[in-house]
């Protein structure tokens, strides 16, 4: 999956600049809408490349009303979008201390300095490639939030997110 921050947060020479936003609205788009192509390091934007939707959530991305308005109405349900981003802006900005066991399916914590997805009974550790190894949830029991509360919260009311395939599989390193 990919999206962006809310524009162009790179220079000319296509490097990172110290900037990492442009506006709230952080998005998570399908990489493949309508055939349609983009430059990742376009005039106006930036794109950013996500393992899968729990890693975009984690990083405080919601779905996309351009191409991917159904997921995006569900996951705000009735709230103005301008309200629902303001809010989760200041979210992503804080740090979120949780109880592992109270978290939902898709939620992210971090513990160790390493990134893990709750998915059933288990934590799966994350890396940029693939889901890895699976650690029994009862084994931690507080741990750092990466996924905003917000977010966790719609996670908890059901919205089941897309996975890589590593994490379904049982293909993990």
């Amino acid at each position: 999956m990919m999206g962006n921050r809310g524009g162009k947060f790179h220079r000319d020479d296509k490097t990172l600049g110290k900037r990492r936003w442009a506006s709230q609205h952080w998005i998570c788009c399908d990489m493949h809408y309508k055939n349609m192509k983009h430059e990742a390091m376009g005039k106006g934007y930036t794109s950013l490349f996500f393992l899968d939707e729990v890693t975009a959530l984690a990083a405080g991305h919601r779905p996309c009303f351009y191409c991917r308005k159904a997921d995006a109405k569900s996951f705000i349900g009735g709230r103005k979008v301008n309200d629902f981003d303001r809010e989760l802006h200041a979210q992503r900005l804080a740090r979120h201390e949780a109880e592992v066991r109270n978290l939902p399916d898709g939620a992210m914590i971090e513990q160790d300095s390493l990134a893990y997805a709750v998915k059933g009974q288990h934590l799966l550790q994350w890396s940029h490639s693939q889901y890895g190894l699976a650690i029994p949830r009862a084994s931690l029991m507080k741990a750092r939030l990466l996924t905003p509360p917000l977010i966790t919260a719609i996670l908890a009311r059901g919205y089941q997110p897309r996975w890589h395939p590593s994490a379904t599989t049982g293909e993990r390193a």
